[in-house]
Parts: structure tokens; sequence; C-alpha cells
């Protein structure tokens, strides 16, 4: 009968390692393997593995994917709970668990760990504290001791030149919404299973919903210490335990914190507010949703008749209705290009879609390059990031040049003919150019030609519907007196695509 053996959330043989993958790469002493154990262990008792991701930053737990087979994802230096908060908020089944040191945590992630905590994010954040930079050869790091000698405190670490070390469980503490913080030791056998009943607290935790839980773990590391195993093991309990006392700062219960589903509620409280806003209640949703649904066959109908009589230029005349639209809006600062995006996104939340907007812009005020990403979707969208966009609204010619290439083949290009006055090169997209900046003037605001290239982008592609565009400019635009001039452009759009169904430059 066999009483002890590996866990099976670690893979049998480490074969991603390579040379000596029955071993890991830790010191002889090093605690990692303790720590990596005990969460192995619950995971097992679990029976969570197929849903573990497991996210590991730059520092001694860099190659952590070596060893735990379940999800893997190496984050950048002090980003793993930044990492696991979009994990958190795609993948709802996930088990969610952030490894990271404590110059990884204290010092170069410290931002991002405590705003994962202050904003109560259900994952489980183990901080692996030995008081020194271990994998680049042992500098001082937020957590070193005062008097303690490093590579960078050669004389010993001073509170008047480098300042006290932190104490990240205490200052977790401070914030209302971690619902789990406690602090343990891997000094001996006793301090161990107590460690093991933290990181199960931490695991069980999110496993029924709770909220954001935070085990610091006192952890030797003999090699850059200067000391044996044995010595190591009585440094954390005679030097650490000291300085970061040993013990539970916070256990609520389950209905002093209820956070089951609150991203899912928070969202829903947001297309409340973002259709209460709008003219749409909760009685008559339903009425609305299958209006915008009738409106958006109506166009299509209408952009099927005028694509069937031929000689528009575009590949395809069918119905650019999407089950995830893929848009990317570029320009220079002072068009409108984010703007749009966002007016865009609102657009899709009113329609009860999954919508994400990403911007991305140069320091300049007006004159830079600017562009947003806009993923409209009726499921969870994984990522924000447009790379391969299917709908391309250009507002200027060097956008054109950029991302023309980029579009899936099949894809819609828009662009600005008043200012772009070439055709794309590629046969194999759909094109409608627009005079949108034109359009605008005559209408008494050329910074609303981003409206007009929304407009048409919704009347080709079937949605967003007409009717919620009028609704969302008010949620979009930053000054409510331009509400009234925005809505005259979605307007001119509507009477310029009626009077031009295939497009065309100026003469």
């Amino acid at each position: 009968m066999v009483k002890f053996e590996k866990p099976r959330a670690f893979y049998e043989t480490f074969e991603r390692k390579g040379a000596g993958e029955k071993t890991t790469h830790y010191c002889p002493g090093c605690g990692h393997g303790i720590a990596h154990k005990l969460i192995a262990q619950a995971i097992d008792d679990f029976g969570i593995q197929d849903r573990v991701i497991f996210c590991s930053p730059v520092g001694c737990s860099v190659f952590a994917y070596y060893y735990f087979d379940t999800g893997n994802i190496q984050c950048s230096h002090g980003r793993a709970p930044a990492v696991a908060t979009g994990i958190r908020r795609t993948l709802r089944d996930a088990i969610v668990i952030s490894y990271q040191g404590d110059g990884d945590l204290a010092g170069i992630g410290t931002a991002e760990i405590i705003h994962a905590a202050n904003r109560g994010e259900n994952i489980s954040a183990f901080f692996i504290n030995n008081a020194i930079y271990g994998m680049t050869g042992g500098q001082m790091a937020p957590t070193t001791l005062i008097g303690q000698k490093t590579l960078t405190t050669p004389r010993g670490r001073t509170s008047e030149s480098e300042g006290n070390p932190i104490a990240m469980a205490e200052l977790i503490t401070t914030l209302a919404a971690p619902v789990f913080v406690e602090r343990v030791s891997l000094a001996d056998g006793p301090r161990v299973l107590r460690a093991r009943k933290a990181i199960r607290k931490a695991i069980k935790n999110q496993i029924e919903g709770r909220g954001f839980s935070f085990v610091e773990i006192l952890s030797p590391c003999p090699v850059n210490w200067k000391l044996t195993p044995v010595e190591a093991r009585l440094w954390v309990k005679e030097h650490l335990e000291p300085v970061f006392p040993v013990r539970n700062f916070r256990d609520l219960e389950p209905a002093s914190h209820p956070t089951t589903a609150r991203p899912r509620a928070e969202a829903a409280a947001l297309v409340e507010l973002l259709r209460e806003s709008t003219g749409i209640t909760a009685d008559d949703g339903r009425g609305q949703i299958e209006a915008v649904a009738a409106e958006r066959a109506t166009w299509a109908a209408a952009f099927n008749k005028s694509s069937s009589s031929g000689g528009n230029g575009r590949h395809d005349g069918g119905s650019r209705t999407e089950s995830v639209q893929m848009v990317k809006i570029a320009g220079f600062g002072g068009q409108g290009v984010l703007s749009a995006g966002l007016l865009l996104a609102n657009c899709g939340t009113i329609e009860g879609r999954h919508a994400t907007w990403l911007p991305s812009y140069g320091p300049e005020m007006r004159g830079g390059t600017a562009n947003a990403s806009v993923v409209l979707a009726d499921e969870v969208i994984g990522s924000p990031l447009v790379d391969r966009p299917n709908v391309l609204i250009a507002m200027n010619g060097p956008s054109l040049d950029a991302f023309e290439t980029a579009v899936e083949p099949g894809g819609l290009i828009i662009v600005n003919s008043s200012i772009v006055d070439r055709r794309p090169t590629r046969t194999d997209i759909e094109f409608y150019p627009v005079p949108a900046s034109d359009i605008a003037r005559d209408k008494g605001l050329m910074q609303a030609a981003n409206v007009v290239m929304v407009t048409i982008s919704a009347l080709l592609c079937g949605a967003p519907a007409i009717t919620t565009i009028r609704r969302a400019l008010p949620l979009s635009l930053k000054r409510e007196k331009l509400v009234e001039a925005n809505q005259l452009m979605v307007e001119a759009a509507l009477e310029y695509f009626e009077n031009h169904p295939e497009g065309g430059f100026p003469k």
C-alpha cells in the first residue's frame, strides 16, 4: 500500500526542465519546494486540477510550469495579480493562483497586488518572503531586515538609507475587501502543518467564491543567506518571525463578505444603468432588444439589395452581421478615434452583448497617432486586443496604410474619403468610402466625423442598431452640449447612405 506519493498536480517527471528532469531547480533547503507541495496537495484534495491556472512571474518561481500539471501562465515581473485578475474575469470556473516572491510582489509588483486586494478579486495569492532577492544573486528586497547584509547592502540595511522592511500581510489587512490574510512559516514541522492549513483555506475560499485570500509564507533561502538548510530554518524562527509575526490577520465568515458572482452582478448592474439612461427599462427590455433585432434585419436587407446591384467594389453582397465584431478604428489625435471606440462599445453593452474597448494613443494632445480596438461578441471575450480586425474604420491615409494588411479576408474597410484619396490595394475585402469630414463640416461640427463613420459602419455591418447609437451618444460624449449636434451626424450619415449605397470618392 502506497502511503505517500507525489501529488497528481505535479508532472510525474519534469520533462519541460530538460536535464535533471526528476529534480527541481531549487537550491537544497529552499522553501519553494515545500510551498509547491502544499499547494499541489490542496489541488489534489479539492479535485480542481483541471480548473487551476498557476500564475508565476519572474524570480525563483519563474519555472513553476516545469512542475505543475495545471494551466500555467508566465507573467511579467510583478504582474501576476493583474494577469490573475484578467483570467478571473473571463474564465468564471477557473481557480487562479498568484505565486510570487518578495522582490516581485513587495517591490516591483506592489501596485498590482495592492489593487487586486483592494478590489477583492476572487483569487488566491501566495507570497514567499525570504527577505532577499533569491534568483538574481541576493540583493536587498523590500522585506530585508534591518542590519541584514546583502549584495546591495554589504554593511547591512539601515532605515535611514533603505527604509524599513515592508510587512505585506499587515498592509493588505488595512484594506477592506480581502477575506483572508495570514502569515505562516516553514521553519519546522508544526509550522509547515499550519502553513498547509492556511494554503488550503485560501484555495477553498476561492472555490466558494468568497473573494481575495492572501497567505504570506516565511521561507528559508540557505544559499543567499550563506547558511546550511538546518541553520536557515532556525534563522527564519529567530530572525524573520520576530519582525514578521506568524498569525492570522483576517478570516471573515462567508456571510460577512458575500462576493460570489460579484463581477457578474456588477456587469449586470452596469447594463441596467446603461439601459435606464437610454430609456430601456427592465419591463420593456425584451421588446427593445426585439426592436433592435428587427432594425438590424431591415438594414441588412437594404444592404443586400444595394450590394446585389453590383459595381460597389465589394467582394460579398451579404449581410455583415457577425457573432464577433473585431473592429479597429484609427486616425490622428483630435479626430475622435477613441470616442468612436467608446461609442461603439457602449452600443454593444446597451444591446446586451459583451464589449471591450482598448485605446492606444501617442503623447500628443493633437496630431499624434491613435487607434482603438473594439470587440463586440455574444460570448465572453477572451482578449480586448484586435490584431486581425474584420472591420477597419480608417479616418486618415496613414491608418489605412498601417492596418489594411491586418484586416481579415472578407473583412470590411471604411475610409474617410474626405482625407483618404486611395482605395485599398487588396481585392479580398469589402470597401466603402464615405466623405465623413465633409459631411460633418456641412452640418457645423467637423469634429463629429467619427460619429458619421460609426453610423456608416453600423449600417454596413447590421449592428449596432441606429436607435442604439442615438441612445448611446449621451453616455459617450464628455460634453453634454454636443449631444444634439452629434445626433445630427447620425441623421446625416443615414441620408448619405441612402443616396450612396455604394459609397464614393468626392469628385
